[in-house]
């Protein structure tokens, strides 16, 4: 399908790696410019070096919890491509402490990285979207619809918060032909993910899941382009459950017991 992205440019926050990553080369897979950014200088440049052979990319070192930065790194995108007509918030962190109380300094990290990034990529598209139109997605999380406690107990929350802030900017934006979404991916196999989550809780996750496995990085990605896309232009204010039916129903494995 043709989503009309050609010669339009494509930012992505927190591309560098997984979801972000696979975004990215979404987005080049279909002809568009794209930016994206990282705190990670080894990390942003394998990954432009990756995605190079593909199109037109752009990697900046860029902390997305800094309104500076961003400003920075739109500007520096725009002069490098004429402009900005796509934009994905795509930062989020979880800090695990199932056993201890959050310090002022974790909740001021965990609030900065989930929830301030967003806010600021938002902000920070608008004043590049205002006069052109364009699309905004903020990348939440399952955990915004049922949190896991323990692993996010503030992510599940602030997620949450980022879904509704979307809402508030679909409607603030509107007028300005700039439409605003969220996307909710379930378990994804990230290379966070693999590092991080035992194989017994992935097992877990993937049996309460309909579709029985996990997410690959690109199965994220594609809708978060296809949101951006011209195929989408009557979708704002909306969030997408990419989760492949993960806690939707109590015995998700009904349908695999053939015994039945």
């Amino acid at each position: 399908m043709e989503l009309g992205l050609k010669g339009k440019t494509a930012v992505v926050t927190g591309g560098s790696r997984g979801i972000g990553l696979e975004t990215a080369r979404a987005f080049l897979q279909e002809g568009a410019n794209v930016a994206f950014c990282g705190r990670n200088q080894k990390a942003l440049d394998e990954a432009l070096e990756a995605l190079s052979p593909l199109g037109n990319v752009l990697a900046i070192k860029a902390d997305a919890t800094s309104q500076e930065d961003m400003e920075r790194f739109a500007l520096e995108t725009a002069q490098r491509f004429g402009g900005i007509h796509c934009w994905v918030n795509n930062v989020g962190a979880s800090i695990k402490r199932a056993d201890e109380q959050y310090t002022p300094d974790e909740i001021r990290k965990t609030v900065a990285v989930c929830f301030e990034s967003a806010v600021y990529g938002c902000q920070t598209a608008f004043k590049y979207m205002k006069d052109t139109g364009g699309a905004i997605v903020n990348v939440s999380s399952l955990a915004a619809r049922c949190g896991t406690a323990g692993r996010s107990t503030l992510y599940g929350p602030l997620k949450a918060a980022v879904r509704e802030l979307a809402v508030m900017f679909a409607a603030e934006y509107v007028a300005y032909n700039i439409r605003v979404n969220t996307v909710l991916p379930g378990f994804t196999m990230t290379p966070t993910v693999e590092r991080t989550i035992s194989p017994k809780e992935l097992a877990y996750n993937e049996e309460g899941t309909l579709l029985r496995r996990m997410a690959k990085p690109e199965e994220i990605a594609w809708p978060i382009v296809f949101l951006c896309s011209n195929k989408a232009s009557y979708i704002t204010a909306t969030s997408l459950e990419v989760s492949g039916g993960r806690s939707v129903v109590l015995n998700p494995g009904f349908s695999y017991e053939k015994d039945i």
